[in-house]
């Protein structure tokens, strides 16, 4: 299989630590031959200047403009996106752009594993003109072809796209601030050519917080999600009925605040802050000017590779809870000499597992020995320590170097 280079673009705004996590996994990816290109405010450009990557100093909250910024100074012919918050696996990036090999494919997604780093936060789905999600099941790497009123759904922190064929058809829609950004795309680019779907091209995507939300994923405003909805129904469905649209909107997001008020997160005064800021998105969003996309003009620059990045060995790490500060230190040592790590640390519990990539570089796993880590599982697990992280080691060894397991 032919590895071709790639350029991947990070977009980031006030969110510097996670930033920094974010380019830490890139740099143990298997891929031998990729670009970093970060778009970020210029604050956070200070603290990552040092690094071998291309940087563009951007501070306004459109993360559709910062996406063409940074395609503007991509030199490889296949780029990749991956959110600030968000995490790759080691194989992430070699299995995300391997399918375009296949000179008919033209973009490609995988999967996104949630705030626990064991389950999925998203899967494989189609989004529709409406703007609406519907799953798919596969069961394997799958090509499918899509429709300007149906495609596969890229997922916006885990996916990539022919450079030229993003160009052509004029990157990502800047009246999209945020949100349903890559569905647009992905319906404008469904007609000239497929998409791929890997399940095993993973990054864990922690939702830090922003201006939008909190970190607990409580919205502090609903703005550009009403706003970016109404620019995608005027986009892709003219003729529905917009009013109608615009309950269901209306009560999707009123029965998602009402859960966080019954949680007791926010107050009523809030929740009613929240729906006044979706109303005045909704209007902003219906008076936005949308003109046509013109096809962006690509920019001669030279490709600049990350370097020290490309395939090596893996190590797990095992221990019980009070060995836990003895394992970190382990952990550390492995990564300073190259080594993609993992800490299986347990406690004699049934507390469920949760896994996490350390700012230092390693990813650590830890819960109840008897507890589980998949939640489609039982709570309770009977289960000797060795089998135990033979069957986590195992788990991981699709998506992760595991060849090595020390106690």
């Amino acid at each position: 299989m032919t590895t071709q280079p790639i350029s991947v673009i990070i977009v980031s705004r006030h969110r510097a630590a996670a930033l920094m996590r974010c380019l830490t996994g890139l740099t143990q990816q298997d891929h031998p031959a990729f670009e970093v290109i970060v778009v970020t405010d210029p604050q956070s450009a200070d603290t990552v200047q040092h690094l071998p990557i291309k940087l563009i100093r951007y501070d306004q909250p459109n993360i559709s403009a910062a996406r063409n910024f940074g395609l503007s100074l991509a030199a490889a012919a296949v780029v990749a996106f991956i959110d600030d918050d968000a995490v790759a696996e080691p194989t992430w990036l070699t299995r995300l752009t391997a399918p375009f090999n296949n000179p008919q494919v033209v973009a490609s997604t995988g999967y996104v594993i949630g705030r626990n780093g064991i389950s999925f936060q998203w899967q494989a789905s189609e989004v529709d003109n409406l703007g609406q999600d519907h799953p798919l099941v596969i069961t394997g790497q799958t090509l499918r072809s899509g429709t300007p009123q149906r495609a596969v759904k890229t997922q916006g922190t885990n996916c990539a796209f022919r450079r030229d064929a993003l160009l052509s058809i004029g990157g990502f829609d800047p009246a999209y601030r945020f949100y349903l950004d890559e569905a647009d795309v992905n319906l404008r680019l469904a007609q000239h050519g497929l998409t791929a779907i890997d399940p095993a091209a993973q990054v864990h995507h922690g939702f830090a917080a922003s201006v939008r939300r909190r970190a607990d994923r409580v919205p502090t405003s609903l703005h550009e999600i009403a706003a970016s909805t109404a620019v995608f129904l005027r986009r892709h469905a003219p003729d529905a009925g917009l009013n109608a649209e615009w309950q269901r909107l209306l009560a999707h997001q009123s029965a998602r605040i009402t859960i966080h008020r019954d949680a007791h997160r926010i107050t009523q005064a809030e929740a009613d802050a929240l729906l006044a800021t979706l109303q005045s998105g909704w209007q902003d969003g219906m008076a936005r000017a949308l003109p046509k996309l013109p096809p962006l003009s690509p920019v001669t620059c030279a490709f600049s590779a990350l370097p020290n990045t490309g395939p090596r060995g893996g190590v797990v790490l095992s221990g019980r809870i009070w060995q836990k500060n003895r394992l970190l230190r382990q952990a550390s040592a492995a990564v300073a000499a190259g080594q993609i790590v993992t800490v299986i640390c347990l406690s004699p519990s049934l507390r469920a597992h949760r896994m996490a990539f350390h700012p230092k570089g390693f990813w650590l796993q830890q819960g109840g020995l008897f507890g589980r880590s998949d939640r489609n599982t039982p709570r309770f697990r009977l289960i000797s320590f060795a089998a135990r992280v033979a069957a986590e080691t195992a788990r991981l060894a699709n998506i992760r170097p595991t060849q090595q397991n020390r106690r």
